[in-house]
């Protein structure tokens, strides 16, 4: 695919996907989610890519979905777009690598979804995320379903009946992110977090992501009955094998992806 809706960068094991609509705030339209979720696929794809930062071009990270294409259409092209959304955000928890949201600015509606998608966020000092389609006659009910599962009902509720934005430490301290810092120290602390990642064992993090999103849903015996079967194999591993005799060597591991 030739991308004009994002731009990627593959530098060593952290990648970066950056959104680069900058003129229409990163809006997610059909064919910026397409890009996405291909982009995501592909980088998927490389062994040598251990983290992915996904990024955004501008001040805004997402204003939410491209509402041009949502007038005066049917149903069936409506279907399209909320599922073109669900493959997107499907796909980045999906995927073995972790994804890691830097957000510089606003994320509203689809775009605070996919910062709640994500499997970490950092955002700038200045971010702004809410769920404000009440506010037009569309209530976020897709955002809805990722945003619920990040901070809880009550807050969940709050934003989504009202559309008033949280900022960023407010965001921080429900969940919705992992960390706020200055707008300028914003591309290094992502990277940093990324790095650390991206140390760790392809075959491990991939699997402790998996299992991750497997488990916060079941009921806890379910939980810990499915854990504990990934744990038992995750051991079996030549990673995991390597990385407990390198602790208990006192030597740094040397990972194999096996």
């Amino acid at each position: 695919m030739a991308y004009q809706r994002i731009r990627i960068e593959e530098t060593g094991p952290v990648a970066r996907l950056t959104l680069s609509w900058p003129e229409k705030r990163n809006a997610l339209s059909l064919q910026m989610m397409e890009e996405v979720t291909h982009g995501l696929k592909a980088l998927a794809g490389n062994p040598d890519v251990r983290a992915i930062i996904l990024g955004a071009e501008g001040t805004a990270f997402s204003a939410g979905h491209f509402l041009t294409e949502m007038v005066d259409k049917d149903l069936n092209q409506q279907r399209l777009v909320f599922g073109t959304c669900i493959e997107m955000m499907e796909t980045v928890q999906n995927i073995s690598q972790p994804v890691i949201a830097e957000v510089p600015g606003t994320a509203y509606a689809a775009g605070c979804q996919l910062v709640a998608t994500c499997d970490l966020a950092v955002a700038s000092e200045g971010a702004r995320f809410a769920t404000p389609g009440v506010k037009i006659g569309l209530f976020c009910t897709t955002p809805m379903v990722a945003l619920s599962r990040a901070v809880g009902r009550k807050r969940a509720m709050e934003m989504l009946l009202t559309g008033t934005p949280v900022d960023a430490e407010t965001a921080a301290d429900w969940g919705l992110i992992n960390r706020v810092v200055p707008h300028e120290k914003l591309r290094e602390e992502t990277e940093q977090l990324a790095q650390k990642v991206a140390d760790a064992s392809s075959l491990v993090i991939s699997l402790g992501k998996q299992a991750f999103y497997t488990q916060i849903d079941l009921e806890q015996n379910k939980a810990y009955s499915y854990a504990k079967e990934v744990m038992s194999m995750n051991a079996m591993s030549l990673d995991a094998q390597e990385g407990m005799s390198a602790f208990l060597e006192k030597r740094k591991p040397c990972w194999v992806g096996k």
